[in-house]
Protein backbone atom coordinates (compact mmCIF):
# COMPACT_ATOMS: atom_id res chain seq x y z
CA UNK A 1 0.00 0.00 0.00
CA UNK A 2 2.90 1.94 0.77
CA UNK A 3 4.72 1.60 -1.98
CA UNK A 4 1.41 2.57 -4.32
CA UNK A 5 1.43 5.85 -2.77
CA UNK A 6 5.01 6.16 -3.32
CA UNK A 7 4.65 5.62 -7.07
CA UNK A 8 1.38 7.88 -7.30
CA UNK A 9 3.08 10.74 -6.09
CA UNK A 10 5.93 10.57 -8.27
CA UNK A 11 3.74 9.87 -11.36
CA UNK A 12 1.95 13.31 -9.86
CA UNK A 13 5.29 15.17 -9.73
CA UNK A 14 6.04 13.50 -13.66
CA UNK A 15 2.55 14.66 -15.17
CA UNK A 16 3.02 18.20 -13.27
CA UNK A 17 6.16 18.74 -14.51
CA UNK A 18 5.55 17.89 -18.74
CA UNK A 19 2.44 19.72 -18.52
CA UNK A 20 4.21 22.32 -17.09
CA UNK A 21 7.52 22.14 -19.90
CA UNK A 22 4.43 21.44 -22.47
CA UNK A 23 2.84 25.08 -21.44
CA UNK A 24 6.55 26.78 -21.68
CA UNK A 25 7.02 25.45 -25.04
CA UNK A 26 4.05 26.39 -26.31
CA UNK A 27 4.30 30.17 -25.19
CA UNK A 28 7.67 29.92 -26.59
CA UNK A 29 7.02 28.58 -29.63
CA UNK A 30 3.98 30.66 -29.82
CA UNK A 31 5.17 34.19 -29.03
CA UNK A 32 8.11 33.40 -31.83
CA UNK A 33 5.80 33.23 -34.25
CA UNK A 34 4.17 36.67 -33.42
CA UNK A 35 7.21 37.62 -33.74
CA UNK A 36 7.97 36.34 -36.99
CA UNK A 37 4.77 37.72 -38.33
CA UNK A 38 5.22 40.57 -37.15
CA UNK A 39 8.99 40.84 -38.93
CA UNK A 40 7.54 39.61 -42.25
CA UNK A 41 4.78 42.30 -42.39
CA UNK A 42 7.41 44.52 -42.34
CA UNK A 43 9.12 43.47 -44.96
CA UNK A 44 12.27 42.61 -43.25
CA UNK A 45 15.03 39.55 -44.85
CA UNK A 46 14.98 37.49 -41.67
CA UNK A 47 13.36 34.62 -43.20
CA UNK A 48 16.16 32.25 -42.57
CA UNK A 49 17.41 33.63 -39.44
CA UNK A 50 14.22 32.88 -37.79
CA UNK A 51 14.19 28.94 -39.23
CA UNK A 52 17.52 28.60 -36.99
CA UNK A 53 16.57 30.53 -34.15
CA UNK A 54 13.44 28.15 -34.21
CA UNK A 55 15.75 24.89 -34.13
CA UNK A 56 17.69 25.96 -31.66
CA UNK A 57 14.59 27.11 -29.53
CA UNK A 58 13.16 23.13 -30.01
CA UNK A 59 16.59 21.86 -29.30
CA UNK A 60 16.76 24.37 -26.12
CA UNK A 61 13.08 23.23 -24.91
CA UNK A 62 13.52 19.31 -25.41
CA UNK A 63 16.97 19.86 -22.86
CA UNK A 64 15.06 22.01 -20.84
CA UNK A 65 12.00 19.67 -20.34
CA UNK A 66 14.43 16.94 -19.79
CA UNK A 67 16.36 18.36 -16.95
CA UNK A 68 13.26 19.58 -15.29
CA UNK A 69 11.26 16.18 -15.85
CA UNK A 70 14.47 14.76 -14.21
CA UNK A 71 14.29 17.07 -11.67
CA UNK A 72 11.12 16.91 -10.54
CA UNK A 73 11.14 13.03 -10.30
CA UNK A 74 13.99 13.26 -8.19
CA UNK A 75 11.91 15.59 -5.94
CA UNK A 76 8.91 13.53 -5.74
CA UNK A 77 11.16 10.54 -4.32
CA UNK A 78 12.65 12.59 -1.65
CA UNK A 79 9.72 13.67 -0.59
CA UNK A 80 7.68 10.33 -1.47
CA UNK A 81 10.27 8.56 1.20
CA UNK A 82 10.50 11.89 3.65
CA UNK A 83 6.80 11.84 4.04
CA UNK A 84 5.99 7.84 3.58
CA UNK A 85 8.84 6.44 5.74
CA UNK A 86 7.99 7.54 8.85
CA UNK A 87 4.30 6.54 8.28
CA UNK A 88 5.36 2.78 7.32
CA UNK A 89 7.40 2.45 9.88
CA UNK A 90 4.70 3.35 12.35
CA UNK A 91 2.55 1.00 10.71
CA UNK A 92 4.96 -2.07 10.10
CA UNK A 93 5.31 -1.62 14.47
CA UNK A 94 1.94 -1.54 15.27
CA UNK A 95 1.46 -4.22 12.90
CA UNK A 96 4.14 -6.21 14.20
CA UNK A 97 2.88 -5.41 17.97
CA UNK A 98 -0.56 -6.37 16.80
CA UNK A 99 0.95 -9.89 15.77
CA UNK A 100 2.79 -10.20 18.52
CA UNK A 101 -0.07 -9.72 21.08
CA UNK A 102 -2.82 -11.13 18.54
CA UNK A 103 -3.08 -14.26 20.95
CA UNK A 104 -1.83 -14.63 24.84
CA UNK A 105 -2.12 -17.83 26.42
CA UNK A 106 -3.07 -17.95 29.71
CA UNK A 107 -1.99 -20.26 32.49
CA UNK A 108 -5.28 -22.82 31.63
CA UNK A 109 -4.02 -23.08 27.88
CA UNK A 110 -6.69 -20.90 26.70
CA UNK A 111 -6.42 -18.13 24.11
CA UNK A 112 -7.57 -14.54 24.97
CA UNK A 113 -8.08 -12.49 22.20
CA UNK A 114 -6.33 -8.98 22.11
CA UNK A 115 -6.39 -5.81 19.60
CA UNK A 116 -6.77 -2.22 19.26
CA UNK A 117 -9.71 -2.35 21.41
CA UNK A 118 -7.54 -3.27 24.50
CA UNK A 119 -5.01 -0.76 23.70
CA UNK A 120 -8.13 2.58 23.42
CA UNK A 121 -9.86 0.44 26.59
CA UNK A 122 -6.56 0.97 28.53
CA UNK A 123 -5.71 4.91 27.35
CA UNK A 124 -9.78 5.46 28.12
CA UNK A 125 -8.73 3.93 31.94
CA UNK A 126 -5.98 5.84 31.77
CA UNK A 127 -7.49 8.97 31.19
CA UNK A 128 -10.52 8.44 33.67
CA UNK A 129 -7.67 7.60 36.33
CA UNK A 130 -6.25 10.75 35.67
CA UNK A 131 -9.22 12.57 35.64
CA UNK A 132 -9.99 11.61 39.06
CA UNK A 133 -6.55 11.95 40.56
CA UNK A 134 -6.93 15.60 39.01
CA UNK A 135 -10.67 15.92 40.81
CA UNK A 136 -9.41 14.56 43.99
CA UNK A 137 -6.02 16.51 44.23
CA UNK A 138 -7.89 19.66 44.35
CA UNK A 139 -10.82 18.26 46.70
CA UNK A 140 -7.42 18.51 48.72
CA UNK A 141 -6.29 21.62 47.57
CA UNK A 142 -10.25 23.05 48.34
CA UNK A 143 -9.89 21.25 52.01
CA UNK A 144 -6.51 22.79 52.81
CA UNK A 145 -7.37 26.38 51.40
CA UNK A 146 -10.56 26.41 53.82
CA UNK A 147 -8.69 25.20 56.59
CA UNK A 148 -6.33 27.38 56.51
CA UNK A 149 -8.97 30.33 56.18
CA UNK A 150 -10.54 29.52 58.70
CA UNK A 151 -8.44 28.25 60.98
CA UNK A 152 -7.94 30.77 64.43
CA UNK A 153 -3.87 29.75 64.89
CA UNK A 154 -2.20 32.04 62.32
CA UNK A 155 -0.13 30.55 59.48
CA UNK A 156 2.49 31.85 57.52
CA UNK A 157 5.13 29.74 54.96
CA UNK A 158 8.20 31.04 53.71
CA UNK A 159 10.53 30.03 51.03
CA UNK A 160 13.93 29.49 51.32
CA UNK A 161 14.67 33.37 50.38
CA UNK A 162 12.47 34.65 52.98
CA UNK A 163 9.88 35.63 50.43
CA UNK A 164 6.04 34.62 51.60
CA UNK A 165 4.62 31.72 49.94
CA UNK A 166 1.17 31.88 51.93
CA UNK A 167 -0.41 34.12 54.51
CA UNK A 168 -4.26 33.27 55.88
CA UNK A 169 -5.91 35.87 57.87
CA UNK A 170 -5.36 35.10 61.53
CA UNK A 171 -1.94 35.63 60.79
CA UNK A 172 -2.06 39.33 59.41
CA UNK A 173 -5.17 40.02 62.34
CA UNK A 174 -2.53 38.28 64.85
CA UNK A 175 0.63 40.13 63.42
CA UNK A 176 -1.59 43.41 62.56
CA UNK A 177 0.57 42.70 58.70
CA UNK A 178 -0.72 45.32 56.93
CA UNK A 179 2.28 45.36 54.43
CA UNK A 180 3.32 41.37 53.39
CA UNK A 181 7.09 41.76 53.99
CA UNK A 182 10.14 39.43 54.41
CA UNK A 183 10.87 37.09 57.07
CA UNK A 184 13.17 39.21 58.55
CA UNK A 185 11.21 42.48 57.57
CA UNK A 186 8.09 40.99 59.36
CA UNK A 187 10.03 39.93 63.09
CA UNK A 188 12.49 41.96 63.36
CA UNK A 189 10.36 45.01 64.01
CA UNK A 190 8.89 42.75 66.83
CA UNK A 191 12.83 42.44 68.29
CA UNK A 192 12.49 38.41 67.78
CA UNK A 193 16.02 37.88 68.74
CA UNK A 194 18.05 34.97 67.77
CA UNK A 195 15.88 33.98 64.78
CA UNK A 196 16.73 34.04 61.34
CA UNK A 197 16.19 31.82 58.64
CA UNK A 198 19.31 30.17 58.05
CA UNK A 199 19.41 29.22 61.51
CA UNK A 200 15.82 27.67 61.44
CA UNK A 201 16.58 25.74 58.54
CA UNK A 202 20.55 24.39 58.69
CA UNK A 203 20.63 24.72 62.34
CA UNK A 204 17.01 23.06 63.54
CA UNK A 205 18.46 20.72 66.42
CA UNK A 206 20.42 23.68 67.59
CA UNK A 207 18.25 26.53 67.72
CA UNK A 208 15.08 27.23 69.97
CA UNK A 209 12.16 27.13 67.48
CA UNK A 210 9.52 28.69 69.85
CA UNK A 211 9.82 32.86 71.04
CA UNK A 212 6.56 34.96 72.84
CA UNK A 213 6.16 38.07 71.34
CA UNK A 214 4.01 40.97 72.83
CA UNK A 215 1.31 42.97 69.71
CA UNK A 216 -0.43 45.57 72.03
CA UNK A 217 -2.05 44.22 74.51
CA UNK A 218 -1.84 40.62 73.48
CA UNK A 219 0.74 37.92 74.12
CA UNK A 220 1.95 35.73 70.99
CA UNK A 221 3.53 32.25 70.47
CA UNK A 222 5.98 31.42 67.72
CA UNK A 223 6.66 28.22 66.65
CA UNK A 224 8.92 28.26 63.83
CA UNK A 225 9.01 24.81 62.25
CA UNK A 226 12.06 23.82 58.74
CA UNK A 227 9.95 21.96 55.56
CA UNK A 228 11.42 20.42 52.53
CA UNK A 229 10.70 20.17 49.00
CA UNK A 230 9.85 17.49 46.44
CA UNK A 231 13.67 16.71 46.33
CA UNK A 232 14.18 16.56 49.83
CA UNK A 233 15.91 19.64 50.31
CA UNK A 234 15.48 22.88 52.58
CA UNK A 235 12.15 24.40 51.29
CA UNK A 236 11.63 27.33 53.74
CA UNK A 237 9.77 27.86 56.87
CA UNK A 238 6.87 27.80 58.37
CA UNK A 239 6.00 30.15 61.16
CA UNK A 240 2.90 28.71 63.27
CA UNK A 241 0.94 32.13 65.24
CA UNK A 242 -0.84 31.14 68.80
CA UNK A 243 -2.84 33.83 70.93
CA UNK A 244 -2.10 32.98 74.33
CA UNK A 245 -3.26 36.38 76.00
CA UNK A 246 -6.00 34.12 77.77
CA UNK A 247 -3.41 31.33 78.81
CA UNK A 248 -1.25 33.97 80.13
CA UNK A 249 -4.03 35.76 82.37
CA UNK A 250 -4.94 32.54 83.62
CA UNK A 251 -1.04 31.50 84.93
CA UNK A 252 -0.80 34.87 85.85
CA UNK A 253 -4.14 34.53 88.17
CA UNK A 254 -3.37 31.33 89.25
CA UNK A 255 0.20 31.91 90.69
CA UNK A 256 -1.38 35.24 92.35
CA UNK A 257 -3.82 33.00 93.77
CA UNK A 258 -1.84 30.34 95.07
CA UNK A 259 -0.03 33.98 96.47
CA UNK A 260 -2.95 35.04 98.16
CA UNK A 261 -4.08 32.20 99.88
CA UNK A 262 -0.31 31.72 101.04
CA UNK A 263 -0.38 34.74 102.57
CA UNK A 264 -4.14 34.75 103.88
CA UNK A 265 -3.59 31.36 105.44
CA UNK A 266 -0.17 32.49 106.74
CA UNK A 267 -1.64 35.45 108.43
CA UNK A 268 -3.66 33.87 111.15
CA UNK A 269 -1.56 31.40 111.45
CA UNK A 270 1.42 33.44 112.41
CA UNK A 271 -0.81 34.80 114.85
CA UNK A 272 -1.92 31.54 116.12
CA UNK A 273 1.53 30.28 117.15
CA UNK A 274 2.21 34.01 118.61
CA UNK A 275 -0.19 33.56 121.24
CA UNK A 276 -0.10 29.85 121.47
CA UNK A 277 3.91 29.94 122.02
CA UNK A 278 3.20 33.36 124.67
CA UNK A 279 0.87 31.41 126.83
CA UNK A 280 3.09 27.97 127.07
CA UNK A 281 6.22 29.90 127.57
CA UNK A 282 5.21 32.39 129.95
CA UNK A 283 2.40 32.95 132.78
CA UNK A 284 0.18 35.44 132.53
CA UNK A 285 -2.94 36.05 134.36
CA UNK A 286 -6.40 35.12 134.02
CA UNK A 287 -7.40 38.86 131.84
CA UNK A 288 -4.29 38.03 129.31
CA UNK A 289 -4.75 34.46 129.01
CA UNK A 290 -8.72 34.95 128.12
CA UNK A 291 -7.50 37.97 125.03
CA UNK A 292 -5.24 35.44 123.73
CA UNK A 293 -7.50 32.61 123.77
CA UNK A 294 -10.54 34.68 122.52
CA UNK A 295 -7.87 35.96 119.65
CA UNK A 296 -6.90 32.36 118.81
CA UNK A 297 -10.19 31.42 118.46
CA UNK A 298 -11.09 34.47 116.34
CA UNK A 299 -8.21 33.80 113.84
CA UNK A 300 -8.91 29.98 113.68
CA UNK A 301 -12.31 31.07 112.52
CA UNK A 302 -10.95 33.27 109.58
CA UNK A 303 -9.30 30.90 108.63
CA UNK A 304 -11.67 28.10 108.80
CA UNK A 305 -14.06 30.64 106.61
CA UNK A 306 -11.49 30.90 104.57
CA UNK A 307 -10.92 27.61 103.88
CA UNK A 308 -15.05 26.55 103.58
CA UNK A 309 -14.86 29.81 100.89
CA UNK A 310 -11.73 27.84 98.75
CA UNK A 311 -13.89 24.55 99.08
CA UNK A 312 -16.76 26.24 97.68
CA UNK A 313 -15.04 27.77 95.06
CA UNK A 314 -13.32 24.48 93.95
CA UNK A 315 -16.38 22.88 93.84
CA UNK A 316 -18.02 25.21 91.53
CA UNK A 317 -15.08 25.26 89.20
CA UNK A 318 -14.64 21.23 89.10
CA UNK A 319 -18.41 21.41 88.64
CA UNK A 320 -19.13 19.11 91.60
CA UNK A 321 -21.80 21.17 93.54
CA UNK A 322 -24.74 20.12 92.53
CA UNK A 323 -27.61 23.12 91.48
CA UNK A 324 -31.02 22.49 93.10
CA UNK A 325 -33.19 24.63 91.41
CA UNK A 326 -36.69 24.73 92.79
CA UNK A 327 -39.63 26.98 92.70
CA UNK A 328 -39.26 29.62 95.74
CA UNK A 329 -40.76 33.37 96.69
CA UNK A 330 -37.56 35.62 96.39
CA UNK A 331 -39.30 38.21 98.59
CA UNK A 332 -39.91 36.20 101.64
CA UNK A 333 -36.05 34.94 101.13
CA UNK A 334 -35.05 38.07 100.78
CA UNK A 335 -36.65 39.29 103.95
CA UNK A 336 -35.89 36.76 106.34
CA UNK A 337 -32.51 37.39 105.28
CA UNK A 338 -32.80 40.94 106.22
CA UNK A 339 -34.25 40.36 109.30
CA UNK A 340 -31.34 37.84 110.22
CA UNK A 341 -29.02 41.05 109.74
CA UNK A 342 -31.06 43.59 112.23
CA UNK A 343 -28.54 42.86 114.86
CA UNK A 344 -25.69 44.07 112.83
CA UNK A 345 -27.62 46.96 111.41
CA UNK A 346 -28.96 47.91 114.95
CA UNK A 347 -25.01 48.37 116.26
CA UNK A 348 -23.84 50.24 113.41
CA UNK A 349 -27.47 52.34 113.77
CA UNK A 350 -28.15 51.92 109.97
CA UNK A 351 -31.57 53.35 108.91
CA UNK A 352 -32.30 49.77 106.76
CA UNK A 353 -35.21 49.09 104.75
CA UNK A 354 -36.79 46.13 102.97
CA UNK A 355 -39.54 46.87 100.01
CA UNK A 356 -40.60 44.00 98.56
CA UNK A 357 -43.18 44.80 95.01
CA UNK A 358 -46.49 42.72 94.83
CA UNK A 359 -47.21 40.15 93.08
CA UNK A 360 -43.66 39.28 92.44
CA UNK A 361 -43.36 35.65 90.50
CA UNK A 362 -42.12 32.50 91.84
CA UNK A 363 -38.42 32.35 91.02
CA UNK A 364 -36.58 29.35 89.87
CA UNK A 365 -33.42 28.59 90.75
CA UNK A 366 -30.98 27.02 94.15
CA UNK A 367 -32.49 28.37 97.33
CA UNK A 368 -29.81 28.37 99.52
CA UNK A 369 -27.34 29.11 96.92
CA UNK A 370 -29.29 32.97 96.25
CA UNK A 371 -29.85 32.88 99.84
CA UNK A 372 -26.13 33.12 100.48
CA UNK A 373 -25.39 35.24 97.21
CA UNK A 374 -27.94 37.97 99.12
CA UNK A 375 -26.59 37.11 102.66
CA UNK A 376 -23.16 38.55 101.48
CA UNK A 377 -24.29 41.89 99.14
CA UNK A 378 -26.53 42.85 102.64
CA UNK A 379 -22.88 41.82 104.83
CA UNK A 380 -20.56 43.90 102.79
CA UNK A 381 -23.37 46.83 102.55
CA UNK A 382 -23.51 46.67 106.23
CA UNK A 383 -19.54 46.40 106.78
CA UNK A 384 -18.72 49.40 104.26
CA UNK A 385 -21.32 51.55 105.52
CA UNK A 386 -20.39 53.94 108.16
CA UNK A 387 -22.53 54.51 111.54
CA UNK A 388 -25.96 56.18 110.58
CA UNK A 389 -25.95 55.27 107.02
CA UNK A 390 -28.79 54.12 105.15
CA UNK A 391 -29.35 51.02 103.36
CA UNK A 392 -32.75 50.35 101.48
CA UNK A 393 -33.44 47.07 99.60
CA UNK A 394 -36.32 46.53 96.72
CA UNK A 395 -37.49 43.57 95.07
CA UNK A 396 -38.89 43.50 92.20
CA UNK A 397 -40.46 42.02 89.01
CA UNK A 398 -39.67 42.96 85.16
CA UNK A 399 -39.79 41.35 81.99
CA UNK A 400 -39.49 37.76 82.77
CA UNK A 401 -37.15 38.12 85.89
CA UNK A 402 -36.84 38.92 89.42
CA UNK A 403 -34.73 41.79 90.48
CA UNK A 404 -33.24 42.31 94.11
CA UNK A 405 -31.68 45.98 94.44
CA UNK A 406 -29.29 46.96 97.50
CA UNK A 407 -28.11 50.68 98.30
CA UNK A 408 -26.18 51.62 100.35
CA UNK A 409 -24.34 55.10 101.47
CA UNK A 410 -20.97 53.65 102.12
CA UNK A 411 -17.14 54.00 101.04
CA UNK A 412 -18.16 52.95 97.95
CA UNK A 413 -15.89 51.77 95.17
CA UNK A 414 -13.53 53.63 92.88
CA UNK A 415 -14.29 53.14 89.05
CA UNK A 416 -11.29 51.65 88.01
CA UNK A 417 -11.62 48.85 90.72
CA UNK A 418 -14.97 47.60 89.43
CA UNK A 419 -13.94 45.99 86.69
CA UNK A 420 -11.58 43.59 89.00
CA UNK A 421 -13.74 43.31 91.78
CA UNK A 422 -14.80 39.71 90.98
CA UNK A 423 -11.63 38.17 90.93
CA UNK A 424 -10.03 36.32 94.19
CA UNK A 425 -8.68 38.00 96.72
CA UNK A 426 -9.25 41.35 95.03
CA UNK A 427 -9.55 44.14 97.54
CA UNK A 428 -10.34 47.57 97.03
CA UNK A 429 -8.54 48.11 100.73
CA UNK A 430 -6.64 45.14 101.53
CA UNK A 431 -5.63 46.10 105.29
CA UNK A 432 -9.06 47.57 105.69
CA UNK A 433 -10.47 44.47 104.74
CA UNK A 434 -8.80 42.19 106.41
CA UNK A 435 -9.18 44.01 109.47
CA UNK A 436 -13.07 43.37 109.10
CA UNK A 437 -12.98 40.05 108.59
CA UNK A 438 -13.60 39.69 104.88
CA UNK A 439 -11.68 37.03 102.73
CA UNK A 440 -11.46 38.66 99.26
CA UNK A 441 -13.67 35.51 98.12
CA UNK A 442 -17.13 36.30 98.73
CA UNK A 443 -18.22 38.01 95.26
CA UNK A 444 -15.90 35.84 93.53
CA UNK A 445 -18.23 32.83 94.91
CA UNK A 446 -21.23 35.01 94.47
CA UNK A 447 -20.55 35.46 91.08
CA UNK A 448 -19.87 31.69 90.32
CA UNK A 449 -23.71 31.02 91.89
CA UNK A 450 -25.12 33.34 90.19
CA UNK A 451 -23.86 32.18 86.56
CA UNK A 452 -24.45 28.33 87.26
CA UNK A 453 -28.18 29.46 88.24
CA UNK A 454 -29.11 31.91 85.25
CA UNK A 455 -28.52 34.76 87.06
CA UNK A 456 -26.86 38.50 86.64
CA UNK A 457 -25.50 40.79 89.06
CA UNK A 458 -24.64 44.54 88.26
CA UNK A 459 -22.67 46.57 90.26
CA UNK A 460 -22.48 50.61 90.06
CA UNK A 461 -20.30 52.60 92.98
CA UNK A 462 -18.86 55.91 93.23
CA UNK A 463 -15.69 56.28 95.68
CA UNK A 464 -17.29 58.06 98.82
CA UNK A 465 -21.40 58.30 97.54
CA UNK A 466 -22.57 54.60 98.15
CA UNK A 467 -22.87 51.49 95.78
CA UNK A 468 -26.00 50.08 94.06
CA UNK A 469 -26.05 46.04 93.39
CA UNK A 470 -28.86 44.78 91.24
CA UNK A 471 -29.59 40.85 90.96
CA UNK A 472 -31.25 39.54 88.54
CA UNK A 473 -33.36 36.22 88.75
CA UNK A 474 -35.01 33.98 85.86
CA UNK A 475 -38.58 33.34 87.01
CA UNK A 476 -40.67 30.13 87.01
CA UNK A 477 -42.90 31.74 84.15
CA UNK A 478 -39.74 33.14 82.06
CA UNK A 479 -38.21 29.51 82.34
CA UNK A 480 -41.48 28.02 80.86
CA UNK A 481 -41.97 30.67 78.16
CA UNK A 482 -38.07 30.20 77.18
CA UNK A 483 -38.83 26.45 76.82
CA UNK A 484 -41.97 26.80 74.50
CA UNK A 485 -39.85 28.80 72.36
CA UNK A 486 -37.17 26.11 72.29
CA UNK A 487 -39.41 23.08 71.84
CA UNK A 488 -41.17 25.69 68.30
Amino acid sequence: MLKSIRFKMVITFLILGILGISALGITYISEVEKLNTSLVQNGTNVEETMKVFMENIKIITIIVSAIFVFTMIVIGSILAKVIISPVSNLVKSAEQATKNDRVKYLGDGTKKKNDLNDLVTAFESMNKDLIENLNEATRQSKQMETIMLHMTDGIIAFDIEGKIIHVNPAAKTLLELKDEGTFEEIFDKFNVDDINLEKIIYLENWTSSERKISVGDKTINLFFAPFKNENDRPGGVIVVIQDITEHVRLDSMRKRFVADVSHELKTPITSIMGYADTLLSTEVDEEINHKFLDRISKEAERMSVLVTDLLTLSRYDTSKTKVNKTEFDLGELVKYTFEGLDIEMKKKNHNAECFVTANVPLVYADKNGIQRVVLNILTNAIKYTPENGNIKVYVGFIYNDAYIKIIDDGIGIPKEDLDKIYERFYRVDKARTREMGGTGLGLSIAKEILDQNDSMIDIKSDLGKGTEVVIRIPTKQGKNNKDISTEE
